[in-house]
């Protein structure tokens, strides 16, 4: 049984280890996306708040208007950091195509023009991280790699069930094989829970929009592209946000999902403050009818099963940011665990390999040999 699993744990690792790479790589620099980006583009992204009050929601619209007549709001995300400037979503009229501009929530001055998603680096790395570059079918490749991700964590606590004996061994004066497969078992059974979570989360995230893209286009339908505003001008941005303390006890707006094709709402998302760290702060969410205002549904996650907050909870722990600079630290360092894992696997299969065929033209020699002393 050990001899087929580390076959299969070892092919399934050659087979993989460079989209995996590039994927974990690129992951554990998105980890800090937002600090990076305030390093080199500390202008647009960053605010300072100096203890105002920000501007309503009706006339941040306004000066978006203004400035880009040519398009619609789809989202807007209000960060609870409040020196991040608002991330405003935006379709121009007559494409399909989502672009975002920053706006400075206390001047109302816009800080970036709407531009693709993948303008900026960290944007450019996102995509990549999530698509490998290749769009919707991207992330069903990607998928594919993290389910591999998964399977190799398993397969290896399985072969190193009895890690603890020599957990914390490492063999300076061995053999360099003997070293590297302690280091290769070491990083592994470290790294693997984390690595697990991600793979996981990573499928599930890529499948789960993978299948319903299908679903909306299977029939050759193309994406909405954005003709007018597809919610009513006589409504109160600020007023709506304002009304979902009201429906839901504690609740922060984080996120704001406006109509991007006909048939859509109104969704206010946000954060209800349980106290949990592995709950979102989109946990919760409030929807109005785009054109009436009037409230149609709530939905809070304080209320929501068992089996809907683990499921909210992927997102704190596929970004690792449930504990704050500690665990983004964490999952930092061993989203780039594959990187040893590939170096160290890659040594200990082409030495046992080498040894392999050594053996084989050994017994063949041997063979020969036998042949001609019988001849």
């Amino acid at each position: 049984m050990n001899k087929t699993l580390f076959k299969l744990h070892s092919w399934m690792a050659l087979i993989a280890f460079v989209p995996l790479l590039l994927i974990c790589v690129t992951g554990s620099i998105l980890v800090f996306k937002h600090e990076i980006d305030s390093l080199l583009l500390a202008d647009k992204v960053r605010v300072e708040s100096g203890g105002r009050e920000r501007l309503s929601l009706d006339t941040l619209e306004a000066s978006l208007q203004s400035n880009f007549p040519g398009y619609e709001v789809v989202g807007w995300a209000l960060f609870q950091d409040k020196e991040r400037a608002d991330l405003v979503y935006t379709m121009q009229r007559g494409t399909d195509e989502w672009t975002y501009a920053l706006i400075d929530q206390y001047s109302g001055e816009p800080l970036r023009a709407p531009m693709g998603l993948t303008h900026h680096l960290t944007d450019w790395l996102l995509d990549f991280h999530y698509t490998l570059l290749m769009g919707d079918w991207g992330m069903l490749v990607t998928s594919v790699f993290s389910i591999l991700l998964c399977l190799l964590g398993i397969t290896g606590f399985i072969l190193y069930r009895k890690f603890w004996k020599n957990f914390f061994t490492l063999r300076w004066n061995a053999r360099m094989i003997v070293y590297f497969s302690d280091l290769h078992k070491m990083t592994g059974i470290i790294g693997a829970p984390v690595l697990l979570i991600l793979g996981f989360t990573g499928a599930w995230w890529n499948i789960t929009h993978f299948a319903h893209e299908m679903e909306e286009h299977a029939e050759g339908h193309e994406h909405y592209k954005m003709e007018q505003r597809l919610y009513s001008d006589e409504l109160s941005l600020q007023a709506l946000m304002d009304d979902t303390g009201n429906q839901l006890q504690n609740f922060e707006t984080t996120y704001i999902s406006f109509p991007w094709e006909p048939g859509r709402n109104l969704t206010f998302w946000g954060d209800v403050h349980t106290g949990n760290p592995l709950l979102s702060q989109y946990a919760s969410n409030i929807t109005y009818n785009a054109q009436s205002g009037e409230h149609l549904l709530s939905y809070d996650i304080r209320d929501a099963s068992l089996g809907a907050k683990i499921l909210d909870s992927y997102r704190r722990l596929h970004f690792g940011n449930f504990a704050g600079l500690v665990s983004k630290i964490l999952w930092c360092v061993i989203g780039l665990s594959p990187l040893l894992l590939s170096i160290t696997g890659i040594y200990i299969w082409n030495q046992r390999r080498g040894k392999r065929r050594a053996a084989r033209e050994k017994r063949r020699v041997k063979a020969a040999q036998l042949a001609g002393a019988s001849a």
